[in-house]
């Protein structure tokens, strides 16, 4: 194996809607920058682990996209793709979708007049 190359890692940086926390992963899940204003803490530190790990999801979902792209231009087949679980483009946009729709949801069951 003297002359066999390990390929770079494919790593994805997600950002919540204000800027203020931001997320950098690779395609297997692992966060490796992890970056947060220090207002975040108002939040307590069980919402702002909450939304790193969402955030690293995230940021896996489209490092997964990226690792699926850079791998079908070297000649792999979709097919190998597919068994190694690796996302399509669009697959991962309708997977953040779902995410999105997740997050978004209804928070109380208290009606507002």
């Amino acid at each position: 194996m003297s002359g066999a190359q390990v390929p770079p890692v494919t790593v994805a940086t997600s950002g919540n809607r204000a800027g203020t926390v931001t997320v950098s992963a690779t395609d297997q899940g692992l966060p490796v920058e992890i970056r947060f204003e220090r207002a975040e803490y108002r939040y307590g530190a069980p919402a702002l682990a909450a939304e790193i790990l969402r955030l690293t999801r995230r940021s896996a979902i489209v490092a997964r996209s990226r690792r699926r792209a850079l791998l079908a231009a070297e000649g792999v087949p979709d097919a190998v793709l597919d068994r190694l679980g690796l996302p399509t483009r669009q697959a991962a946009v309708d997977e953040l979708d779902r995410l999105d729709d997740a997050d978004t949801r209804q928070t109380s069951w208290l009606r507002n007049r």
